[in-house]
């Protein structure tokens, strides 16, 4: 085994190491990045899920999906070569130090001049920085970036010539095309030193237009940018996506009237107008699923739920079940009351717990942290009762501004969202309110419209593994 080492610090210490200590430093080393590229490709198998070639920049996302699945296996294919290695083999270090770039001056004259610096990025790629105590007399400085090619002298004088088109910087490397003043402008990529990655549209250095990134932090993220700052998914909505409603006893109660529903005739006609919104064609869909609420807090119950729920399976939709979360009593006591008063039958949707406190309500419920545990105590105990993860129903401020502190809940459970912009929320979704003013045919008051995340294929994996059991 060859170990081909640049740095001057990294080959002083490992010179006087055994090979088996070599090999065990190189091991932990791939190990972590294959660590880090599982759960990147985690976040890519998500986004494949629920998206589809209808969708802008899904071709984009997918290529890089099958690039980071090659590296994935072919790294798993270099541990399991380092891995077979026995203490007693031979381990060979050789070095290889000898690299000059070659590029041309503003006069149209070849320039050439010794590397001090090597960073390995991709195979494709390499950084290199000019040594400027190398550098002719009289020739004026010449960034990398103006490099139109690398030449490397490797071990035993092997050459090989690499296309350079990188535009690096001190955070990371950009690589796409450029303005006048060679600022990153139009489709381009950038690789962060930290490992961050966005592709996609770039305006006066700007990311700026669709593009997506993915980081650690972060996870998946695509949409829209403007200038560096993510907004969201603009999504087109069509007949193709899965709608459903959510309703209480304000879709029967208007004033002093009390109205019934028209169970029979139940159409999506309107998207409702807060935000603007992509529609292919005419609003006329079906409603494919009702969620109900059922009860709130310790004490309240929903005079029409009964009735509801049992009209609306008689017409064949698809039913769920919601509690609205109180601050005032605790999840432990508010679960047995939802258990007891609710349906919470074999192949209905998942029960939802509707979280929608106030920042005064939980500071005098005393903070994050108690609000969490009462929420833990809810989903953990309906969950033992259905035998299915219930779903978690929050605002857009909540994910903003609480909901990092529970990062368990945060990775778990799926969400019900409720945001009502033209940008997709930024979460992994299972719903997403997109407005509380949409109309439905059969409906006489304005009901709140939902979306569910992903296309036929993902719904009826939904409907295969996540009803009650």
């Amino acid at each position: 085994m060859i170990a081909y080492i640049n740095d001057q610090k990294i080959r002083d210490r490992y010179v006087s190491m055994s090979s088996e200590t070599f090999v065990g430093k190189c091991i932990d080393s791939l190990d972590t990045r294959c660590k880090h590229l599982e759960h990147i490709l985690g976040e890519l198998k998500y986004y494949a899920r629920v998206h589809n070639p209808r969708d802008e920049g899904y071709e984009m996302v997918m290529k890089y999906y099958d690039t980071q699945r090659k590296l994935h296996d072919s790294i798993h294919r270099q541990l399991d070569t380092l891995r077979a290695i026995r203490h007693k083999d031979k381990l060979s270090i050789q070095y290889h130090t000898n690299y000059r770039v070659v590029y041309d001056d503003n006069y149209n004259h070849e320039i050439s001049m010794n590397c001090f610096v090597k960073k390995h990025l991709e195979d494709a790629y390499l950084l290199m920085q000019t040594s400027n105590k190398t550098k002719p007399q009289g020739v004026m400085s010449q960034p990398v970036l103006l490099a139109k090619r690398i030449v490397c002298n490797m071990a035993r004088s092997v050459r090989r010539e690499i296309d350079f088109s990188l535009r690096p910087d001190s955070d990371g490397l950009y690589w796409g095309c450029y303005n006048s003043e060679f600022l990153p402008e139009g489709h381009g990529c950038y690789l962060a030193n930290n490992g961050d990655f966005y592709e996609g549209h770039w305006k006066n250095g700007l990311r700026d237009g669709f593009g997506f990134s993915i980081s650690d932090r972060k996870g998946l993220r695509t949409g829209e940018w403007i200038k560096n700052t993510f907004k969201g998914e603009r999504m087109l909505y069509s007949s193709e996506r899965i709608y459903g409603i959510d309703i209480s006893k304000y879709q029967h109660i208007i004033g002093k009237e009390h109205w019934a529903i028209d169970w029979a005739n139940l159409r999506i006609s309107s998207l409702g107008s807060i935000s603007k919104k992509r529609v292919k064609g005419s609003i006329d869909y079906p409603v494919r699923f009702i969620y109900i609420k059922s009860t709130e807090g310790t004490t309240v119950m929903n005079p029409y739920y009964h009735k509801d729920y049992r009209n609306a399976h008689a017409h064949g939709y698809r039913v769920g079940t919601y509690h609205f979360f109180s601050t005032r009593t605790s999840g432990r006591q508010q679960a047995a009351f939802f258990i007891k008063k609710s349906n919470l039958r074999r192949g209905d949707f998942p029960p939802v717990l509707d979280v929608e406190p106030s920042n005064a309500q939980i500071r005098e419920m005393g903070g994050d942290n108690v609000l969490f545990a009462n929420i833990r105590q809810w989903l953990d105990i309906v969950e033992k009762h259905c035998g299915v993860k219930p779903i978690l129903y929050i605002s857009q401020s909540f994910v903003n501004h609480h909901l990092d502190k529970a990062p368990d809940l945060k990775h778990n459970y799926r969400v019900w969202i409720a945001r009502y912009g033209e940008y997709k929320p930024d979460v992994r979704l299972a719903v997403w309110q997109l407005c509380p003013d949409g109309r439905v045919k059969g409906i006489k008051s304005t009901v709140d419209i939902n979306v569910f995340n992903g296309f036929e294929s993902e719904y009826q994996n939904f409907l295969r593994w996540q009803l009650i059991r």
